[in-house]
């Protein structure tokens, strides 16, 4: 997915919980593109995983130990900070 796509991805997601909650809902990463392209943006599971390790390096040890603990590994990246996913 381009930069620009996971931007408009993000920002969609800060805006509309509904979308956040069928992405949590989705049982595996496969299930979770699909979920994101049905909603009409163009992504890949390589980048999409690619985000996520970037966002997790940017984590604070509070956040990686809810992370540990039981967060959805689909939606690590966080409301604000990238600028905003789930």
């Amino acid at each position: 997915m381009s930069d620009q796509q996971l931007t408009a991805l993000l920002a969609k997601l800060k805006d509309d919980a509904g979308l956040r909650e069928k992405l949590q809902g989705a049982a595996n990463l496969d299930a979770f593109i699909a979920l994101v392209k049905d909603a009409g943006f163009d992504v890949s599971k390589a980048e999409w995983l690619k985000a996520q390790a970037r966002q997790t390096l940017e984590l604070s040890d509070e956040e990686l130990d809810g992370v540990a603990n039981g967060a959805h590994w689909g939606l690590i990246i966080t409301i604000g900070s990238m600028p905003g996913c789930i």
